[in-house]
């Protein structure tokens, strides 16, 4: 493994830095730092800045507005971009519809979606999951019946994240009751204003309303929305999930929170001393800085190995790179939540009508709610049971 980089990736590097302290505002970067909620204008103008640097969507096809980039400049976009607290941009859009609709969309989809996807004009949400359909997404039910011109669509999706903002949602519908589940599946656009559409919010468990569920109740959408073919939904679905687990460690990310912690612990006191200075903390930070560290060599393996591998082959050390990479994210919040102590008792979250203080710092508020809202990081993108199962089955050869 050569970990040495060229004098050509070391600018590339020092000039991703440069751009994103620079140019995304200081008050955005600001919240994903502390851990405070973005809104959606929020993410809509970090995303905007990116795209008008052609630096949105590095991953789609050169013609539709992607970079041709190394394994190692997209390593570097990332950790840059993650260790500036610059929001990444909109998932939904740039790593999941926005390259299923370059691969399989017709020229007319291309032309019409692509544009307003990179520039986030569309802000898209997923309609994947269902009750009873999770972890088995291929056992879903809701329907979308071929007449005329048109699909109508009934049935209900679930964690639907965002749905409250977005303008659009992609959706798997079963289009052929007869075949085998994953045969009968479709790909399908939907506007979110098309009447019969139904968003109710769910409260999480960190207090938080990013999910929702999302009723469909004869919805009609127009046939000329669906990818690619009727019943070819699960390929397009298989392509996009392997988009989603694209940079799932986020290694850089956790780097900013780890450097956000020694800040905060150097402010909190034990005694007469930082608590930066605890014996006991310490050792509980360097364990994580350890493992952290471990992860991101094992990462910089994946990327060397991505110099030589053929172009689309996923090498299957990325289930370790997820593995590992959810767990020090949890590891974290529970090092912040040790920073905050009794402040992060209080539910101090913004609400209307608040007239009260925060109780503490300022910075304690969100401390709780991260810690629960970040238990879902070893489920999303393939639960760590299932990497658990790939690491041994495809590297141990158990």
């Amino acid at each position: 493994m050569d970990l040495a980089f060229t004098p050509e990736e070391i600018a590339f590097r020092e000039e991703a830095r440069r751009f994103f302290h620079s140019e995304i505002p200081q008050a955005i970067r600001d919240k994903v730092a502390e851990g405070e909620g973005l809104t959606r204008d929020d993410m809509i103008t970090s995303q905007r800045i990116l795209n008008a640097r052609g630096w949105a969507t590095p991953n789609w096809p050169v013609q539709w507005g992607g970079q041709d980039w190394s394994p190692v400049q997209v390593y570097m976009y990332q950790d840059e971009m993650q260790q500036a607290n610059v929001p990444p941009p909109i998932g939904f859009n740039v790593t999941m519809v926005g390259p299923v609709i370059a691969q399989f969309g017709n020229e007319q989809q291309k032309q019409y979606f692509l544009p307003k996807t990179a520039n986030a004009d569309i802000f898209w949400c997923q309609g994947f999951s269902e009750p009873g359909s999770g972890s088995d997404l291929a056992s879903l039910r809701t329907r979308a019946e071929h007449k005329g011109d048109k699909y109508v669509i009934n049935g209900q999706k679930i964690w639907t994240t965002l749905a409250q903002y977005a303008d659009w949602i992609f959706c798997l519908v079963r289009t052929d009751l007869a075949a085998k589940k994953q045969e009968g599946i479709s790909f399908i656009l939907v506007d979110m204003k098309t009447p019969g559409i139904t968003v109710r919010p769910i409260v999480t468990i960190d207090g938080g309303r990013e999910v929702n569920e999302v009723f469909f109740d004869n919805v009609e959408v127009p046939d000329e929305n669906l990818i690619g073919q009727e019943n070819k939904g699960w390929d397009y679905a298989k392509f996009l999930l392997g988009n989603e687990r694209t940079g799932i460690a986020r290694v850089g990310a956790s780097k900013a929170k780890v450097a956000r912690i020694k800040e905060l612990a150097s402010m909190e006191r034990v005694g007469d001393r930082p608590l930066i200075d605890d014996p006991r903390f310490r050792e509980k930070l360097a364990a994580v800085e350890v493992e952290l560290k471990a992860l991101e060599m094992t990462q910089l393996r994946v990327v060397a190995d991505e110099r030589q591998r053929e172009k689309g082959k996923q090498n299957p050390a990325s289930s370790i790179l997820k593995l590992k990479g959810s767990v020090i994210q949890q590891q974290l919040t529970e090092l912040l939540m040790d920073v905050v102590g009794p402040y992060v008792l209080p539910y101090q979250r913004d609400f209307d009508g608040r007239n009260e203080p925060v109780i503490g710092p300022d910075y304690a508020t969100e401390a709780a709610p991260m810690y629960f809202n970040y238990r879902k990081v070893s489920i999303y993108g393939g639960s760590n049971e299932i990497q658990r199962n790939i690491v041994a089955k495809a590297i141990l050869g158990l």
